[in-house]
């Protein structure tokens, strides 16, 4: 089972989805311009901002709906 994960963006009303943290990184440092430091804190910890940032980044997993 994939693992989603949704971006929140600061000013931002859409998610972005991910299928995990391998598809995730490459997107905040090539798209989002983040720093290594900044992309790592924010797959680690699951949030991220200034100063670290240029502004604030969080993550949601997405919760399956689907029965076991």
């Amino acid at each position: 089972m994939i693992g989603w994960l949704d971006l929140l963006t600061e000013g931002d009303t859409h998610p972005r989805r991910f299928d995990g943290p391998a598809s995730l990184r490459p997107y905040l440092l090539r798209i989002e311009r983040l720093s290594e430091e900044a992309a790592d804190a924010l797959i680690e910890d699951g949030h991220v901002a200034p100063p670290l940032a240029r502004r604030e980044y969080r993550l949601r997993p997405l919760l399956s709906s689907a029965s076991p």
